[in-house]
């Protein structure tokens, strides 16, 4: 008896288990498929963490319900179960392998999982088997023809997803650039054995081949363009331009007839961004959706075979009228939900298959004539295109200007819109961030803070009472050591005695925090987290501002004076010259006047610069809070810009690694030895606790810099906190006796640090932030690429 119990115990547990894992796989299903769009629009980590945990455990419950079908199907039959009850679990493991060719929106969740394609392709071959396995246990089974339906289904959506991964990965963006030469010209036969016909015949064919691999010609803008344009221009570079995916070259012609049509005098730079915003969505597609194997004749007809076997399926199981006698009514619910659901699911993917803009790119194709009329077609396309056209905002600033800032609604995103930016100085004073624009959706984060200021509000009083209950914690033991426990003089030696011990007792009971929190800190360390606990005070730090239109125009309008100067130089040796330093030669003539300017420029690493300019441009910015004095409109613009690119590219720097670790150098530890100085210097002020990033910019701009700060230091330490501010006054000196708008050298300096980062960022990492919400530093490096300026 005591072995019965536990044997029934276990078996009605494992047929639970196979219920529960079932509806977890068709849940994880429903969560893939509605949320991985979003992905591309927002950089949110739990959205992130959502689509991570259920991408990896959909896999994972779906083999685990196998196995456990599997397991059960060659138990003999309990006398209370109907006789085909195992005749519908066989159904069900069909049914997971439907489940295991995931969801059209999302079949790679970074770029490692392409690379696995061989083995997605073995573990099909595995399920089938398996599968095969629990129907041949459960023969003979009525259920036998919907079981092959459902196996048909299942298949055919494990190959797009395997065909997908293949499509998306490396080796295969390599293939597709490398072509066979096909000559039908033999030159190793003597010319009299040739004739005139083979001749021509040849030529014919050569002529072909070259059609084939040619792509049609680049129309050049006259005029504006329209949506369905746009994003044909889009799908137009994304098919030739693949190579720059696998750091590839392309042809030649391919460059000019790029730069030809980004440098047309009447291409907005508006269009510019939504070219490049399409042409960034397709890379998207291509990488982490099915895009790439539904947009073909074979993805075409594996959809209609996988959605007409389950429908089929379906309509065999509805119309069987005596379920109810043959398997437990709450199979036959789950049996239900499993075919809704995934047919609805199915529908789904149909519609957004549709309405995709690759449908839409596919179904109208660039006119040879732009001055043709548009089709009925072409105008509704046209139309749709339209709501999903950037939607821009006038907005003031903190500094009292107007200027539009991008501000489309969240569905309707090619990617996120905005920039995240990180400062230095605001992070070393541990101060709240303040913001240039306000963030998009303010009645959202009005809600979202509502919600939570109950929490916020009990976390500010515990903090506070905390740090004033240490405060006492000090004070009191300070007066009883010095006021309670004192010795009148005159004392013996035995009362000197008594009341060292009673010192030494209240000592050490004053002295247990802080052992624990010594305690604590060791722990700390010994595990290794110290780390994490910095980044996790890094990310709070980090915040996003929407892209402005005029910091976008600033760079197209840069890139394009910068693509005709490069095709200008007279020879290819002045060319390389201008590209000699992580400066372009352009930038150095313009600051070349100022010798004190351009040694931060020419004279140190990348990394090292960068820091140095981005301190001293926020030096400049705080001190001249008094900016909205000046009524120039463009003064205002390239303050704004200066402070956004120099808050973006330190983001990069030390947020983005990965993306920036052929630039990057010893970023990370100049920034530590820099925030160390900066730590000692605030202490030593007095200003460690103020969290006012004004009085602290003020007071570094104080200190004598007439010693040259690397000097004094040496090469002991390798912040750069006093060469920024040797820096900044020369920025201001610049402005005070020349006349000089230091804001625009600000500016034209900041580019030159996003341009080059751009050409030298990592190329993998670079693919992988599109399913991250995206990156500016994306479309100024396709930009570059359309211009003939990438490295």
């Amino acid at each position: 008896m005591v072995e019965v119990i536990p044997k029934e115990i276990k078996e009605v547990w494992d047929s639970w288990n196979i219920r529960g894992m079932i509806i977890l796989s068709l849940s994880l299903q429903a969560i893939l498929i509605l949320f991985s769009p979003s992905r591309k629009r927002t950089a949110n980590k739990f959205l992130t963490l959502l689509l991570w945990s259920s991408y990896l455990l959909a896999d994972l419950s779906a083999n685990f319900a196998v196995a456990l079908i599997a397991k059960n199907q060659g138990k003999d039959p309990k006398p209370d179960d109907p006789p085909q009850d195992k005749k519908l679990v066989a159904v069900w493991a069909a049914f997971l392998l439907l489940h295991l060719g995931g969801p059209d929106t999302i079949t790679a969740f970074s770029l490692e999982d392409n690379a696995l394609w061989n083995r997605h392709f073995l573990g099909l071959v595995f399920q089938v088997l398996a599968g095969v396995y629990v129907v041949v246990q459960s023969l003979p089974n009525v259920l036998w023809v919907m079981i092959l339906l459902l196996f048909i289904a299942g298949t055919s959506k494990y190959l797009e997803r395997t065909i997908a991964l293949y499509l998306a990965s490396s080796d295969k963006y390599r293939g597709s650039i490398l072509q066979a030469s096909k000559s039908a010209f033999d030159y190793t036969e003597q010319p009299n054995n040739l004739d005139m016909d083979s001749i021509l015949v040849s030529e014919m064919y050569m002529k072909e081949l070259r059609g084939q691999l040619k792509p049609p010609k680049l129309m050049i803008p006259n005029r504006e363009l329209t949506n369905l344009e746009i994003l044909q221009y889009g799908f137009f570079f994304f098919n030739n331009f693949k190579s720059l995916l696998v750091n590839n070259i392309f042809s030649l012609e391919l460059r000019d007839d790029s730069k030809a049509f980004f440098r047309a005098p009447k291409l907005q730079d508006e269009e510019a961004l939504r070219i490049i915003e399409a042409e960034l969505e397709f890379i998207y597609e291509g990488l982490y959706t099915k895009g790439a194997v539904l947009h073909s004749w074979v993805g075409l007809v594996s959809r209609f075979i996988s959605l007409g076997s389950l429908l089929s399926a379906f309509s065999i199981y509805y119309y069987r009228h005596n379920k109810i006698q043959e398997f437990h009514k709450a199979d036959i619910v789950i049996t239900y939900t499993l075919f809704l659901v995934g047919i609805a699911l199915d529908v789904l993917s149909l519609l957004i298959f549709v309405a995709s803009d690759w449908t839409t790119a596919i179904l109208s194709t660039l006119k040879d004539d732009p001055e043709r009329k548009n089709s009925g077609k072409d105008k509704i396309l046209d139309w749709i295109l339209g709501l999903k056209k950037p939607k821009w905002k006038w907005h003031t600033c903190c500094e009292k200007h107007q200027e539009e800032v991008l501000n489309t609604q969240f569905l309707l995103r090619r990617w996120t819109g905005s920039i995240s930016m990180f400062n230095f100085i605001t992070y070393s004073m541990n101060a709240d961030t303040e913001r240039i624009h306000k963030s998009r959706g303010g009645t959202f984060q009005l809600l979202w803070k509502t919600a939570f200021f109950p929490f916020s509000y009990v976390f500010s009083i515990i903090q506070t009472w905390s740090s004033n209950i240490a405060i006492w914690f000090c004070d009191l033991h300070r007066y009883i050591f010095h006021h309670v426990i004192i010795l009148p003089p005159g004392q013996n030696q035995v009362v000197r005695y008594i009341v060292d011990i009673i010192k030494t007792f209240v000592g050490f009971w004053f002295r247990v925090p802080y052992f624990f929190a010594f305690l604590v800190t060791c722990i700390i360390n010994f595990l290794g987290i110290k780390d994490l606990f910095n980044e996790i005070r890094l990310v709070r730090s980090v915040h996003g501002e929407p892209l402005t239109r005029n910091l976008w125009s600033f760079v197209f309008s840069e890139l394009r004076d910068k693509s005709q100067i490069l095709d200008s130089l007279e020879n290819t040796a002045t060319k390389s010259s201008a590209r000699r330093d992580w400066a372009s030669s352009h930038t150095q003539v313009q600051i070349a006047d100022h010798e004190m300017l351009l040694r931060y420029v020419t004279d140190v690493d990348y990394d090292h610069s960068l820091l140095i300019w981005h301190i001293a441009t926020e030096l400049c910015y705080q001190e001249e809070d008094s900016a909205k004095e000046k009524c120039d409109q463009s003064y205002h613009t390239n303050r704004t810009v200066s402070k956004m690119l120099s808050d973006y590219m330190m983001y990069l720097l030390i947020m983005q690694p990965k993306l920036m670790s052929e630039v990057a150098g010893i970023g990370k530890i100049r920034f530590r030895d820099t925030l160390a100085e900066a730590d000692r210097f605030f202490k030593k002020m007095g200003i460690e606790n103020s969290r006012d990033v004004k009085l602290a910019s003020e007071i570094i701009l104080s200190v004598d810099t007439s010693i040259e700060p690397r000097d004094v230091k040496g090469n002991h330490s390798k912040s750069v906190l006093f060469e920024a501010s040797s820096l900044a006054k020369e920025l201001l000196r610049l402005e005070k006796d020349f006349g000089k708008n230091k804001w625009e050298t600000l500016g034209k300096v900041w580019l030159e640090f996003l341009f080059h980062a751009a050409s030298h960022c990592d190329a993998t990492t670079r693919m992988e932030l599109l399913s991250k919400g995206g990156e500016f530093i994306n479309f100024v490096w396709l930009l570059m690429a359309h211009f003939g300026l990438g490295d």
